[in-house]
């Protein structure tokens, strides 16, 4: 089993629940939230610049535009945000009737539809949802019975998607229909042991391996889905290591987010720089982030 520690900290931020990274390629910069914090959060690999921006909320996550903006979710809504001046539409309101819920993380499929977990807000109870949104219709509702709905993937040739229900700590596979982008025949693809830590937010790369982020757990572990096998780990210098995504322009650069969230003071004193974003190079590139085609 591999395992690489070439690990650099590039933004020292501190975030109480970093979440969420995507690379948006036409502005070259790496989103990503801080949830309980409520900003969103650029950083730009060729300048070092990072820039900010205040929600009125918790922002569970930031997706990028295909012609321009970004999409994030709060709470109850997903918008289309133009981070340029703070306007904000409203694409579609999340389970309003169900305030014991929030969204959490959110991802767009290979044909650029947005799909968006809800969770139980006291992470116990399994009524949370996912959803799609495309630019054809409403909001609909795929999967329910949901209690913390997380990490989102989908395999280099589109044909399965993968899902994560935290609590589960398994690794859902489903055959996605590119078209109608149904999905179809549910299968475990990975359990990840208890003792490793809680499978959070994932990420794919170009040859079809996941990568998989565990709150816990301090790493990043990688898996084949084909047999459940682990393939390596990159160990993080923070207990709550919550998702990532590779970027830059050969998209060998995996970018990490991690949490502050729930730890006392003698373990954030252990690992000062819980909350920062991280960055690893990785031997195989990973697929893009799709951006949300309106």
């Amino acid at each position: 089993m591999d395992s690489w520690q070439e690990l650099q900290l590039v933004v020292d931020k501190r975030a109480e629940l970093g979440e969420g990274p995507s690379w948006d390629k036409i502005n070259k910069r790496l989103l990503w939230v801080d949830i309980f914090g409520q900003k969103i959060h650029a950083f730009y690999p060729e300048t070092g610049e990072q820039r900010e921006w205040k929600e009125e909320a918790y922002v569970t996550s930031v997706v990028p535009v295909l012609d321009q903006g970004v999409v994030v979710t709060l709470p109850h809504g997903i918008y289309r945000v133009d981070l340029a001046d703070s306007s904000s539409t409203l694409l579609a309101e999340v389970e309003l009737d169900r305030l014991g819920n929030r969204c959490n993380d959110a991802k767009c499929d290979p044909q650029g539809r947005l799909w968006v977990g809800t969770m139980d807000r006291t992470e116990r109870q399994p009524t949370g949802n996912l959803y799609r949104l495309s630019k054809a219709g409403p909001l609909r509702q795929v999967v329910s019975g949901v209690t913390i709905s997380n990490g989102l993937a989908w395999s280099p040739d589109g044909q399965v998607m993968y899902y994560i229900d935290s609590p589960t700590h398994q690794v859902m596979a489903y055959d996605f229909d590119s078209v109608s982008g149904g999905i179809a025949h549910p299968r475990v693809a990975v359990t990840v042991p208890p003792q490793l830590g809680m499978p959070d937010g994932m990420t794919v790369d170009a040859q079809g391996t996941l990568w998989v982020c565990l709150w816990g757990g301090s790493r990043v572990t990688q898996w084949n889905p084909l047999d459940g096998q682990l393939l390596g780990e990159i160990l993080i210098p923070a207990p709550n290591v919550t998702s990532c995504a590779f970027a830059g322009d050969s998209l060998d650069e995996l970018y990490i987010t991690t949490a502050r969230t729930g730890l006392n003071a003698e373990t954030l004193a252990q690992f000062p720089h819980t909350g920062g974003l991280f960055r690893v190079k990785t031997r195989v590139p990973g697929l893009p982030t799709q951006a949300f085609v309106q």
